[in-house]
């Protein structure tokens, strides 16, 4: 069956299969299975999109899908806590938090200096490690525009590529463990990233300030809960576009 619904707020809009196409940003083809092909749903960020595009409700669309109150609720479900600023979390909380990993240990940052000074936390990579559990550290590259920014943007220049050399060596007896693996990345971060399994802490970041007066969400996934995979996704696009290092002094060019 085809998805009429989604063919007639194309019409009603005045728009092509093309046009719709290149508002979101896909093939014609796909728009075209999204429309006469039962079962092939766009992804839930292009559904939006598309809503938005639209006019009309996800929910409208797609039946099948949940309303945006579902939504709404699901994502109070997920938020266990917010902490007005980073330094307000107890810092044991941190290793505790990852003590728990059993399949996913990622930490997505600039710099995290702080954490790489932090015994109780090596300890528990050390532990991991010894367990069988990947442990994924995301740096930004010293070298690259996105990381100079940021110095900038905190009103300490230099200071924040310092920052990230000075946390690679701290973490420098971590590298070459079973498992662990350390990636540069040239991302614009809008929040760092802290991920046990299906829990994560999100510090976001606010121009200006630096991340430890910036707020951070204590969420977990729950069962139709978005916010949680949509952090999770931005995760896996950066570690992708990162590039593996194997020693702390192996910099080397910007990627």
């Amino acid at each position: 069956m085809a998805n009429e619904r989604l063919r007639s707020a194309i019409v009603a809009r005045g728009m092509t299969v093309d046009q719709v196409a290149e508002r979101i940003g896909v093939d014609p083809k796909t728009v075209d299975r999204w429309i006469n092909h039962n079962g092939r749903k766009p992804y839930r960020r292009s559904q939006y999109a598309l809503a938005n595009l639209l006019g009309r409700e996800v929910s409208y669309l797609w039946p099948e899908e949940r309303t945006a109150g579902e939504v709404r609720e699901a994502a109070q479900a997920e938020l266990v806590r917010l902490y007005p600023h980073r330094a307000v979390v107890p810092r044991e909380f941190w290793p505790e938090l990852y003590a728990k990993a059993t399949r996913t240990f990622d930490v997505l940052v600039y710099s995290g200096f702080w954490l790489s000074e932090d015994p109780a936390f090596s300890k528990v990579v050390r532990e991991k490690s010894a367990d069988g559990v990947p442990v994924r550290f995301m740096l930004g590259d010293p070298g690259c525009p996105a990381v100079a920014q940021r110095g900038n943007d905190e009103g300490i220049g230099a200071g924040m590529a310092g920052k990230v050399r000075n946390a690679l060596v701290n973490y420098g007896p971590l590298f070459g463990l079973p498992g662990v693996e350390f990636r540069l990345h040239c991302t614009t971060l809008y929040n760092s990233l802290y991920r046990s399994d299906d829990e994560m802490l999100a510090n976001g970041h606010i121009y200006g300030v630096g991340a430890y007066l910036a707020p951070v969400l204590h969420l977990t996934r729950v069962p139709g809960g978005e916010l949680f995979d949509s952090y999770a996704e931005s995760i896996e696009r950066v570690w992708q576009g990162a590039r593996t290092i194997r020693s702390p002094h192996e910099l080397g060019a910007t990627a």
